[in-house]
Order: C-alpha cells, then structure tokens, then sequence
C-alpha cells in the first residue's frame, strides 16, 4: 500500500510555523523574477543544496530580511508599482479567488486584507528535509518527490486495514512537531495515491478501495503526467475523463512506450515502486529577463551565472567535461553551443571557455531574453581521460577555486568576484 503526503499550501503553512499571527487569516508567499543575482550591490548570499530530492533544485539565499515594500514595490516615475506574482496562498486567500502564478497586484485587489511575504527558501528547504528525515525514521520505503511531496510503501509492513489508521498517526505527529499541514492520499497503485491526496486536501486523508470507480468521473487533466499534449491528443478522441481513457487501451498502446505507462499509470496497473534519490548528472542555472541588447551585458551575465555554477562544482567535488550555453531571443531566435573539455575544472576554466562559446554563438543587435548554462559529464563517473598537457596548471587553478569556494561558504558568494563581472 502506498502512501502519498503532501504539506498543504507548504510555502504559506511554512511561514506560519515561525508567525503564528498568520493562522488563519488570508496570506500568502510571493517572489519576484529571481534576478537579484546580476545586482552588483547584493551581499551575503549563500548556497543551499542539502535537500536533493527528484525536483528540489538548489537555492541561493540571503539572510537579510526584507519587508513587503522592499521587495514587491517599485516606484517608477513617482508611481508605486507593486511587482511578483504569489507563490503560494493559504487557503482563507484562495476563498477570495487567489491561485499560484497570479499577479500579486491583482491578487490583492480580490483580497485586499490579504498578508504578503516575501518567499524564505532557505526555510522552505530546510523544513522539507527535517521532513524526510522524518519520515525516513517511520516508513520503511520513502520518496521525495518535491519539496512538499513524499511517496511511503508500507506494504508488508502495516497490514492493509491499518494502514488508515497510520496514515493519521503520521499526519497528527507532523502537525504537532513541525506545524505543518498535511494531506494523505492512500492506494494499493503509486499514482494513484497521488490523485487521491487531491481528494484528500485540505488536512485530510483519502483512501481509494476501487481504483476504477474512483477514476471514472476524474478529467484528464487532474492526473499527474498527461500534459497539455497528451490532453490535447486525448480531446481529439473525445476523452475527457480517466474513466474514459481506461477503456481506450489501444489508442495509448499506439503511442508506444510513454503512452503504455501513462495508461498502466492511470489503471494502476504500473507495478512502479518506490524511486532512489537520483545521482546528480549535471548541474545548471537559466535566467529570464526582458530584452538586452548591450552584448557586454549579457556577456557580465554569463560570468555572473558561470561563478554560481563553479561554485556548486566545487561544493559537490564533481569535475564536469561538458560546458553548454543557450541564449533566447526575443525575435524566437535560439543559440546553443556544447563543448567537451577533458581537463580539470575550474572557475577561470569554465569562465575562459564560456566567454569563447558566447563569441562563437552571439546575435549581434539581438535582443537576448533568457540565458541558459550548464555543466555535465562528471569525469570520475566515466572514466574520461583528462589532458596531461595543462594538468600543472590545472591542478593549481582547481586549488585556488577550493580556497575561493571556502571563503564564499563562509563570507557569501559574492564576496569575490572576477573583473568580467563588473
């Protein structure tokens, strides 16, 4: 039997647990375009990547405070703009007509008494690892499928009839020791105890007996992995509900292997259990922003973007061979550029390299809107022979960049930068 937890509304009730002046009212968590990283009086930023489950990306974090005005407002032309969009909401604000991805400016004006805050990741990261390490102490078999979702088995374990019972133990345990709301969805089928949890919400706790009759009436567009393509090849069929894909195995079975575990998904019939957390295979970062035209700028802003990435390399003690750059245009133009450079990694490496793969792609008089980078191809992990002719001052430049990462682990990130960034 599998077990699907979700903490409800997380980034809100997280905010709760450290305000509990937010019970209860209408409030939720925004964010801005995370482009503070190209601001070039920014301070004490620090990376956080403890908590590496299947969708958890790593987060850089300041620990200064900012009030709703600092980070929200601007003034433009002696006008107050108010900037961001709601990350999460809690579920007083989402009575007034509040959804994730809405502006905030237009979130408050269906509920103005509603509280903003700016978003805390280092917080949201840390209580969803305390978390896991929870419920790695009470289930046998855990998953961290996001940062606010986890997948138990219990089977062999907790007998069937108990494992309701269980399933509330757990929920109470989590709301008395880190004060956060959970939802539980329970199924004999892995995805479907995700759907359920949906049934589940808010702070409850849903067990599905009969997979096919609890599908029958659900639209597509409610299970976990048929996108808007599926969705949109399944509409053209006249499907619209799971009941109705159920009974349309042929047509998935046509689509070979992605539809054949999209149906067995649905069906329960998967037989899918428990994934490992997965090893790493590459790390990146990709900004978007509106249009640059200045190419020196965006140049800063590939150094910018290529000293936090070193600085992960560096963190994880992993030696990347491929380096691969994208630029998006706002004209739909995009570049790309891989580069396999079997030697020792490091900052000046990556920043040397990347500077002659920008020359080689760049649009001139283009307008670049979003910036991509990232590196791959861990060389201890395949067995690449590395080049002897620069291995000296390879071995020096990959010394000086663990001494660089050392004082940015302990002063923040930007306390040494480049010429190339500034």
């Amino acid at each position: 039997m599998f077990l699907h937890i979700d903490i409800d509304s997380f980034f809100a009730s997280a905010e709760r647990t450290v305000d509990p002046s937010l019970d209860g009212i209408p409030m939720a968590v925004g964010s801005r375009s995370n482009l503070e990283i190209f601001e070039k009086e920014r301070i004490g930023v620090r990376l956080m990547d403890d908590n590496k489950g299947a969708f958890v990306a790593p987060v850089f974090y300041s620990d200064r405070e900012k009030t709703f005005e600092e980070y929200f407002v601007d003034i433009i032309e002696g006008e107050r703009k108010i900037r961001g969009i709601i990350t999460s909401a809690s579920y007083e604000a989402r009575a007034c007509g509040v959804k994730t991805a809405m502006p905030i400016a237009q979130a408050l004006k269906r509920c103005p008494e509603m509280i903003v805050i700016p978003s805390h990741y280092r917080l949201y990261h840390t209580l969803s690892q305390r978390l896991y390490h929870y419920m790695q102490r009470k289930i046998p078999k855990v998953e961290q499928f996001s940062i606010d979702e986890f997948f138990g088995d219990v089977s062999g374990w907790i007998a069937d009839e108990n494992v309701t019972a269980f399933a509330k133990k757990v929920q109470a345990e989590i709301k008395a020791e880190f004060g956060l709301p959970v939802s539980i969805g329970i199924a004999r089928a892995k995805w479907i105890a995700k759907l359920a949890t949906e049934s589940a919400k808010p702070y409850g706790i849903y067990r599905v007996e009969d997979i096919d009759a609890y599908i029958e009436t659900i639209p597509i567009e409610a299970f976990p992995g048929i996108g808007k393509g599926f969705q949109r090849r399944l509409k053209e069929h006249y499907i619209t509900t799971l009941g109705e894909a159920k009974r349309n195995r042929a047509l998935f079975y046509r689509w070979k292997k992605p539809g054949i575990q999209l149906y067995k998904r649905i069906t329960g019939t998967d037989g899918e259990g428990i994934a490992s957390r997965p090893e790493r295979k590459s790390i990146g970062i990709s900004r978007t922003f509106d249009a640059i035209y200045d190419t020196e700028e965006i140049r800063r802003r590939i150094m910018i973007m290529a000293r936090h990435i070193a600085h992960m390399v560096m963190e994880k003690e992993v030696n990347p061979t491929s380096y691969y750059l994208k630029i998006n245009y706002a004209e739909g133009m995009k570049v790309k550029r891989t580069e396999n450079i079997n030697r020792i990694f490091s900052e000046g490496l990556f920043k040397s390299v990347l500077i002659k793969m920008y020359k080689g792609i760049s649009v001139p008089h283009a307008g670049a809107v979003k910036l991509s980078i990232n590196v791959s191809g861990f060389s201890q992990r395949q067995h690449k022979t590395l080049s002897l002719l620069s291995y000296s001052a390879d071995i020096y430049a990959r010394r000086l960049s663990t001494e660089v990462r050392k004082l940015r682990e302990k002063f923040g990130l930007d306390i040494i930068k480049t010429a190339n960034e500034l």
